[in-house]
């Protein structure tokens, strides 16, 4: 008798295989941070790396509220010149507010509430403009960018909006003291990654803003109130972006109309590298973390190495944006 072939010959071997499109960015870390320690001594050094991921902290969560917008199939070009307005209306709200409460963690506190209340009302007046408004949302966040920007350049009398170098003192501690050695930036930048991810992906609100990303119309005969849904992704954008002000004032004590230049760039450079698709549909608060801190190891490296001017940055990562655009709709047409 004639021994049969087994069953599975003409089947594809089930083998150890890795799925890049999940475990992409993570690859992309280690080989980058490999790199570090090969060209530079000082790249893996504690102090280092927790200069990086402070500063990365804020654009890090200014592009988790990116991911909620982008996975619901908007884009919020404002950013960083909301960034902006909100700063220089905080330093105003404390400098002027010293009379009346004096010098302490009261004018502070009141500072940072003015913070997260302003970027609140940014988001609603972008969310209102798209859903009610039947703006697009590039022309919309177009616009409030150069809105914004224009907004604390008067402010600022076409100059810069300094801090009380006494407030500045109470509130310096935010930016650079820490719990157990990590900086309170590092600490906020996890755990609004952390609520990120499980709103993502346990919750109703994570799962609507997939699905209008998939398919605005599908979503609508599904029962999804969409544009309560897009809103409220504005409205969280707009809070974050706060929240990121509140970590940036007290690391320099003033803003001006260069203020958060190009936070926008690198926020969605950030959450494309971490594998949320530009068109929406699919987003990943996880990978958007991995993708800000590329980013920051990237221009620390050649920092450290002198290979490129500073001054090229935004260049850098505009090439990144394309590259990224460009290996996603590979994958779609794969």
């Amino acid at each position: 008798m004639t021994a049969s072939a087994p069953e599975t010959a003409g089947k594809p071997a089930r083998g150890f295989r890795i799925d890049l499109k999940t475990a992409g960015p993570l690859l992309a870390l280690a080989l980058l941070v490999l790199l570090g320690i090969t060209l530079n001594e000082n790249f893996f050094t504690y102090n280092n790396l927790t200069n990086v991921l402070a500063r990365s902290s804020f654009i890090g969560i200014i592009a988790i509220g990116a991911t909620f917008v982008i996975t619901a199939g908007g884009l919020d070009l404002s950013v960083g010149s909301m960034a902006a307005v909100i700063a220089g209306v905080m330093i105003m709200v404390m400098n002027w507010l010293i009379p009346s409460l004096g010098i302490g963690w009261s004018v502070v506190l009141a500072g940072m509430l003015a913070g997260i209340l302003l970027g609140g009302v940014a988001g609603v007046f972008n969310g209102m403009m798209i859903t009610r408004g039947r703006i697009e949302a590039f022309i919309v966040t177009l616009g409030t960018m150069g809105i914004f920007r224009s907004l604390v350049t008067f402010l600022a009398n076409g100059g810069t909006l300094s801090l009380n170098f006494q407030v500045a003192d109470v509130y310096r501690p935010v930016y650079y003291d820490g719990l157990l050695g990590v900086p309170y930036p590092i600490i906020v930048f996890a755990v609004v990654a952390i609520a990120g991810e499980i709103v993502m992906r346990r919750t109703t609100f994570g799962r609507h803003c997939a699905a209008i990303g998939s398919n605005e119309q599908v979503a609508r005969y599904s029962s999804i109130n969409v544009d309560n849904v897009r809103l409220l992704t504005y409205i969280l954008q707009g809070v974050l972006v706060g929240v990121a002000v509140l970590l940036y004032v007290p690391r320099l004590g003033s803003a001006s109309s260069t203020t958060g230049v190009l936070w926008e760039l690198e926020a969605i450079a950030g959450v494309i590298i971490g594998g949320t698709m530009l068109k929406g549909g699919h987003g990943r608060v996880w990978g958007t973390v991995v993708g800000v801190v590329i980013l920051g190891l990237i221009g620390n490296i050649l920092n450290l190495q002198s290979l490129i001017s500073p001054y090229l940055n935004g260049a850098f990562q505009g090439v990144i944006i394309i590259l990224a655009v460009l290996l996603q709709r590979g994958r779609r047409n794969g």
